[in-house]
């Protein structure tokens, strides 16, 4: 998945070294994920199960870009990604809707700071 720009000054100055270690290590070939751990999705090729053109990403297990540990790092097809990031993806798309609104929650007025109910 591409950096986005906002990201970019939290990934080392040797990134593409880093991806390349990971590449090596995989063999050019999808890593497996929780829910497919016999993933084995070849880059450039059509996958074996989706049919879809394979593009393999470095994914941060922890997904903290500054923590480019060679153990916290896999290399997966969009499949195993998505699937693996889906519910970080949920919150983090939550938070920015909050955000973006400038909401606050609804019961907010209804209970104290420290979560107890108003006296």
């Amino acid at each position: 998945m591409p950096i986005k720009p906002e990201n970019r000054a939290r990934y080392p100055s040797d990134w593409k070294d880093i991806v390349e270690k990971v590449r090596e290590r995989s063999g050019d070939k999808c890593e497996g994920s929780p829910r497919w751990p016999d993933c084995r999705a070849v880059n450039g090729a059509p996958h074996p199960d989706t049919g879809s053109k394979v593009v393999l990403t470095t994914a941060h297990l922890d997904h903290t870009p500054e923590n480019c540990a060679l153990e916290n790092l896999h290399h997966w097809c969009q499949r195993c990604h998505l699937v693996y990031d889906a519910k970080h993806h949920a919150e983090t798309a939550a938070a920015t809707r909050k955000a973006r609104a400038n909401t606050r929650d609804m019961f907010s007025e209804l209970v104290g700071t420290d979560g107890s109910a108003p006296e």
